[in-house]
């Protein structure tokens, strides 16, 4: 325990590399069960009989759930303490918890009998997605919050690298269960209505590997008791007052708000990859749109096998953006998103398995500067006092444009001559433009 006798914020300590992979790699885990969702989504929805011109109303619900869940994980982790688990872990093994039954519902929806394309279908699915999201969420915002909470802003450029090149492998695993299975034999088509033994086995293991690295952070993460935090921090634990969100948000550094802008261009058009890619896919390269064809469901193990490729690509640039700093953190960023904009339009305008290769190749360029250095450049303004709760309402900016992008839909796809082609060039058209928006964010020194 740490005597608190001043009130001036110390350094935190720096920490060892061991540290730092104790505090990460639990992640991978999260974000395992994360992209296996994410990655089937569109498909399992066609495949129980969606019309995709309403894949966006079922797309809607999870950044909804994110955005309510949270900053509410956020504002009650910073007043939580429960000796021998800690003040975020709790709510990582609630999310847990709700994500393991999930799991085991979601990709069983069309094998209960409720008929291909019936709305009782296409309801259940939906409210399984949104309970996914919302343990989801609460999964991995302990992880988030841990950062701030712990790592010197020395080490924050690297903390965050690690994190996500530890989710960009947890997803490399996910997206490669379905292409793995069926090449050992697992059968890739079911009857019409129902979602492959492919799919769903890749689910049941993506909830055996998320209760393995909650239990294993569980063991082996340790955080700092209220006194030591608020030693570090520069506050007395005791004097914290009890602010409504309201008013935490009132007090948001600058580089909150700016960086929301950025987020806004980024999240509009992400949500389109997950949505619309397996049947642009199937069109451009199958050349063929019915889901219960084998040339669907090929298109569908390919784009695993693509969400593979940008995980891997992620990790790999993951490691040289560790080395990030103030004055190349926000050209790494731009450049990154270029890439990642363009990497769109070479998946939306191609014809062939190497095409679309190349533009997840470039995408996995975007994806790791997406997930990394807005944190990185949010982390660094933050005092300590309501971290999680801004990080959780930084979320917000993650979600909102994706709702906004799902409504957008109902009136984009038409507009587009329902080309699902078309809305993943949209989709690199916004990337490009928020990668130029960061130059409007001003970091704090």
């Amino acid at each position: 325990m740490v005597d608190i006798k001043t009130q001036n914020r110390r350094e935190l300590p720096i920490l060892t590399s061991m540290q730092l992979f104790l505090m990460t790699v639990g992640y991978a885990g999260v974000q395992v069960a994360f992209s296996v969702q994410t990655g089937n989504m569109g498909r399992i929805f066609q495949t129980l009989g969606t019309d995709p011109t309403k894949l966006g109303f079922f797309f809607i619900l999870p950044p909804l759930a994110g955005m309510i869940t949270q900053p509410l994980v956020g504002m009650f982790s910073d007043k939580t303490w429960i000796p021998k688990l800690g003040r975020r872990i709790p709510y990582l093994i609630g999310g847990c918890l709700v994500s393991l039954i999930v799991l085991l519902l979601l990709p069983n929806t069309g094998s209960f009998g409720f008929g291909y394309g019936s709305l009782t279908a296409l309801w259940f699915g939906a409210v399984t997605v949104l309970f996914m999201d919302l343990s989801a969420n609460v999964s991995m915002q302990p992880f988030k919050m841990i950062i701030p909470d712990m790592v010197n802003q020395s080490q924050t450029d690297k903390a965050w690298s690690l994190q996500n090149i530890w989710g960009s492998l947890g997803g490399v695993i996910a997206f490669m269960f379905p292409f793995i299975l069926t090449t050992f034999g697992v059968p890739n088509t079911a009857a019409r209505g129902v979602v492959p033994d492919s799919v769903k086995i890749s689910f049941y293991v993506a909830a055996g590997i998320l209760l393995l690295s909650t239990i294993f952070t569980l063991k082996n993460v340790k955080e700092y008791d209220p006194e030591t935090l608020a030693y570090y921090h520069g506050f007395a634990n005791a004097d914290k007052k009890h602010e409504s969100l309201l008013d935490i948000l009132k007090h948001a550094p600058k580089v909150f708000w700016t960086l929301g802008i950025v987020e806004f261009f980024i999240w509009f058009g992400i949500p389109y990859m997950w949505t619309y890619s397996t049947g642009a896919l199937s069109e451009n390269i199958w050349g063929v749109s019915d889901p219960a064809s084998a040339g669907y469901q090929a298109a569908g193990n390919w784009f695993g096998i693509l969400q593979v490729v940008y995980s891997i690509v992620a990790i790999i640039v993951g490691l040289f953006f560790q080395k990030l700093n103030n004055s190349t953190r926000k050209g790494a960023f731009f450049l990154s998103l270029i890439a990642g904009g363009l990497g769109f339009l070479v998946v939306a305008y191609g014809h062939t398995h190497l095409t679309s290769f190349i533009g997840f190749v470039l995408i996995g360029i975007g994806w790791i500067a997406i997930i990394s250095i807005p944190f990185t450049i949010l982390t660094n303004a933050l005092n300590g006092m309501h971290d999680g709760v801004y990080l959780g309402l930084f979320n917000c900016f993650i979600c909102i444009p994706q709702i906004v992008a799902s409504i957008a839909s109902f009136a984009i796809f038409p507009a587009v001559g329902k080309s699902m082609a078309h809305m993943l060039a949209i989709a690199g058209v916004f990337l490009m433009i928020g990668g130029c928006l960061i130059f409007i964010v001003k970091e704090e020194k």
